[in-house]
């Protein structure tokens, strides 16, 4: 086993691909649009003569560095590079306007490579176990977790909840432009051929977060000023004792949540979130305005994800995310068999891909904090040149999504609206949240019901009386209390008695 884990870095050949594959999927993090399934998937056909190895290593190298890449342009432009960076705009884009992008980056890369540890521990030791897991998972129980992941609209709202919530009904009603998944049956596309495939989220996300920021800096143009501090990279050592709880807990979500088919990153770094903003008392700052904790927890998270999609996709042949979707046809094309017939056939390569993964967290640690000064200084680029290469890569990645100019209107549409969202102070992250999330929990909340035979009645009777199914639907109920005043209420009464009466003595 640990000859085989060491095969990535024994192996020269291999460590070159591991380190340039990391490489590659970095920079690919810096542009908005460019996805990690997109440079994996161009992996595939410019591999497709390698080894088998050397191809598998390569593909695995590019995923890490992809998604640790996402953060750095949420960070530094306030534009995240994947869905799955959209929760690291929320802390890490206020401690860049607080002249700490330098540090911002250090906290992302040390907790990411930390998250990506624990998430690979859990892909050696409990692959076979978790990964039977997720085959308890039904529709229903499905629907729960992207019903729950849409009621994380309070964490993404600095202002009026009331807002969050039309916001995320907005952007669950664009979920549903298009042709209906099960039936065929197209909606809200009024007889318009390019409605037909639907709105991209990743025009929407780079118009809401990309156009929309451009916009919005060319207003307040000469009015703000941001210092970047680059010196200070890393954080002190004690904050790693300090966060230790709850980096712990949100690697757990992010592996969780990576286990499940179809739940990615982009679920998990916003539960990570949610998590952190109700279980830290007392954070360096408050959440929204540059808190570590409100970095570090999402950071983790996603990266975790990643350990916990490979479980399902290397055990059972199931994929975890759409990433994971790709790297099963990569092994099949190479004549591999994603699944349980992997582990019995050829268990070596197991070991090689977790030792793969792992040596791309250490060469994330290794980019990511040698060129932290280059990434820092992305923002002090004058804006008038900084603002028209982020319009030219916000323009190529909406056109490259689907290779169509259609995709680069709605980007601009969406941009405009984002525009004004932020000038009337709606927050943008509910409607991307709600265009990810409104088509999963239409889908599965069908099939659930057609698996009950179109009852009603049996669908809300299973959410009751199966374990998995309760246990979620519990978490949702009390997720929904908890945003009430009620629960505020009865929070406030329980932590301040106490208080209230060693104040009185």
């Amino acid at each position: 086993m640990l000859d085989q884990i060491l095969v990535p870095f024994l192996d020269i050949k291999l460590f070159i691909l591991v380190a340039l594959g990391t490489l590659f999927g970095v920079l690919k993090g810096l542009l908005p649009g460019l996805s990690v399934t997109m440079a994996v998937t161009l992996l595939v056909s410019l591999t497709y003569t390698w080894d088998t190895v050397a191809a598998i290593v390569t593909m695995i190298a590019v995923y890490f560095g992809g998604v640790y890449g996402g953060a750095r342009s949420a960070i530094l432009v306030n534009i995240p590079g994947s869905a799955s960076s959209l929760a690291a705009t929320f802390d890490g884009y206020p401690l860049t306007k607080r002249g700490e992008a330098g540090i911002a980056i250090g906290i992302s890369t040390i907790y990411a490579a930390i998250g990506g540890i624990i998430g690979l521990i859990f892909l050696g030791l409990a692959a076979p176990y978790l990964g039977e897991l997720a085959l308890g998972f039904a529709a229903r129980d499905y629907f729960l977790i992207m019903f729950l992941g849409l009621l994380l609209v309070g964490s993404l709202s600095e202002g009026s909840m009331a807002k969050a919530i039309f916001v995320a009904g907005v952007g669950v009603t664009l979920g549903m432009v298009g042709m209906d998944s099960l039936t065929g049956v197209e909606r809200f596309t009024f007889g318009n051929l390019e409605l037909k495939s639907g709105i991209n989220y990743i025009a929407c996300m780079l118009g809401l977060f990309g156009l929309s920021e451009v916009l919005i800096q060319l207003h307040n143009l000469g009015k703000t000023k941001v210092n970047v501090v680059i010196g200070k990279m890393l954080p002190p050592l004690i904050y790693l004792i300090k966060f230790l709880p709850l980096t712990i807990r949100t690697a757990i979500i992010g592996v969780v949540v990576g286990i499940l088919p179809g739940a990615g990153g982009e679920i998990s770094s916003l539960i990570a979130y949610d998590h952190a903003k109700k279980t830290v008392k007392n954070p360096t700052r408050p959440f929204g305005k540059g808190a570590y904790e409100g970095l570090v927890a999402p950071e983790v998270a996603v990266m975790s994800t990643n350990g916990g999609a490979m479980i399902p996709m290397l055990t059972l042949g199931i994929p975890g995310d759409a990433v994971t979707a790709v790297l099963i046809g990569a092994m099949t094309i190479h004549g591999l068999k994603p699944g349980p017939m992997l582990m019995m056939e050829t268990p070596e390569l197991f070991w090689t891909i977790l030792g793969a993964a792992l040596g791309s967290l250490i060469f994330v640690v290794i980019w990511g904090l040698s060129a932290v000064s280059f990434f820092a200084k992305v923002i002090l680029i004058p804006k008038y040149i900084l603002m028209p290469v982020i319009i030219f890569f916000t323009v190529i990645g909406a056109y490259g999504i689907n290779n169509s100019v259609v995709d680069v209107y709605w980007m601009i549409a969406f941009g405009i609206i984002g525009y004004l969202m932020k000038l009337y102070k709606f927050p943008t992250g509910p409607m991307v949240l709600g265009i990810i999330l409104g088509p999963q929990m239409d889908t599965n909340l069908r099939r659930a019901i057609i698996s009950e035979e179109g009852s009603i009645l049996g669908f809300l009777t299973g959410l009751f009386t199966h374990p998995i199914s309760l246990i979620l639907t519990l978490i949702v109920l009390f997720t929904i209390f908890s945003q009430t005043a009620i629960f505020t209420k009865l929070k406030h009464q329980l932590f301040k008695k106490p208080a209230d009466k060693h104040h009185a003595g």
